[in-house]
């Protein structure tokens, strides 16, 4: 297929997607899934890797890999939507269930916020309602292979009804928390929402 064959192509699957409401307004299909993150990529060691929970809780936890990689898992596909206006139909995530995971630690009535902490001190913040859509993953599969760094992993949030920056890659632990609490980009301009059909991208303040 040459090039204006596949560009004809994609033209008339984003078009079909508009019809069907799958692509948010602003937003262009892409086959490719675009690599963006603020700095270098974490060296991942299993043997010293961990990820835990903490703040609202009934019980603090910590799990090393062999650990993470226990618990069960569910497959789910997906559309994902990033903030620089692509979109990825039919993406395919192997990950631990939020709305699961949360069952083993409790959640205190007084948690109202999810603040993902990632390797090099990057956060970001969710409703804590948000993130018990049942869609919402902390995976380390993609297409069924292990994530890959580019894109995450080994560990990362997914939350298919926000933009993408609000699915965390590297996420080394998760704070239950009274209070939101803006993260990386949150307090650099970006929506503190980050709701691809509000189309909601920047904050009041506007992009930095």
């Amino acid at each position: 297929m040459g090039m204006f064959d596949k560009l004809l192509n994609r033209r008339q699957q984003e078009e079909e997607m508009k019809a069907s409401n799958r692509l948010p307004p602003g937003q262009s299909l892409t086959h490719k899934f675009p690599v963006l993150t603020y700095g270098p990529n974490p060296t991942f060691d299993p043997q010293t890797w961990d990820f835990r929970v903490f703040g609202e809780v009934e019980k603090e936890m910590r799990w090393n890999w062999e650990e993470f990689l226990a618990l069960p898992t569910i497959t789910l596909t997906t559309d994902i939507h990033c903030v620089t206006r692509w979109s990825k139909f039919d993406t395919t995530w192997t990950g631990v269930k939020f709305k699961d995971f949360v069952n083993l630690f409790g959640i205190k009535d007084s948690a109202r916020y999810v603040i993902a902490h990632c390797d090099y001190g990057y956060t970001t913040n969710l409703p804590l309602e948000v993130m018990l859509d049942d869609d919402v993953l902390i995976t380390y599969q993609y297409e069924g292979e292990p994530l890959e760094p580019d894109h995450g992993g080994p560990l990362r949030t997914l939350v298919p009804k926000r933009y993408l920056w609000k699915s965390a890659k590297f996420v080394r632990a998760l704070e239950f928390s009274k209070e939101d609490k803006p993260g990386f980009w949150e307090v650099r301009g970006y929506s503190n929402d980050g709701d691809p059909w509000q189309e909601d991208r920047y904050g009041q303040r506007g992009f930095f």
